[in-house]
């Protein structure tokens, strides 16, 4: 089994005043994914893609930086309501964590770059300095959503 690298993973937490269910069925949901999306590249879910996710799962998301593209995400780890995470073509790992507290749920979203197959152009590029603050910004727009309800 392959090691992974803790400098390789991009770690931040937030509390969010929803059971970790409700988050995990909007997480699990790719139609909603452009509600909480911190770093404004995702657009919409693929028409193909599944009203609700499972392991194994595949979904297009229409993407924008800078030009419109297209990704395909796989859901490569589904533990409800705790745990769910996704990968593409690139390798890194999107993960969710939830974790019941008192009052609501501790969240903590990943950015897992451990298998990414461009590790250098990761570097050069400083995804995980910019992902680091998207995923901020996405855990903010998530507390914010439930804070509405």
């Amino acid at each position: 089994m392959p090691t992974s690298d803790p400098n390789k993973v991009v770690s931040e937490s937030r509390f969010v005043t929803a059971t970790p269910q409700e988050i995990f069925n909007l997480l699990a949901d790719p139609a909603q994914h452009q509600l909480i999306d911190g770093s404004g590249s995702v657009k919409n879910a693929s028409s193909s893609a599944p009203a609700r996710l499972s392991l194994g799962a595949k979904f297009g998301m229409d993407m924008k930086i800078g030009m419109k593209y297209k990704i395909t995400n796989e859901v490569v780890e589904f533990d409800e309501p705790n745990q769910i995470a996704w990968r593409h073509f690139g390798g890194h790992i999107w993960r969710y964590k939830l974790e019941a507290v008192e009052g609501g749920t501790q969240v903590t979203e990943q950015f897992d770059w451990n298998n990414s197959k461009s590790q250098l152009m990761m570097r050069v590029m400083r995804y995980p300095v910019k992902n680091r603050a998207s995923i901020v910004a996405t855990l903010d727009r998530l507390a914010a959503h439930f804070a509405k309800q």
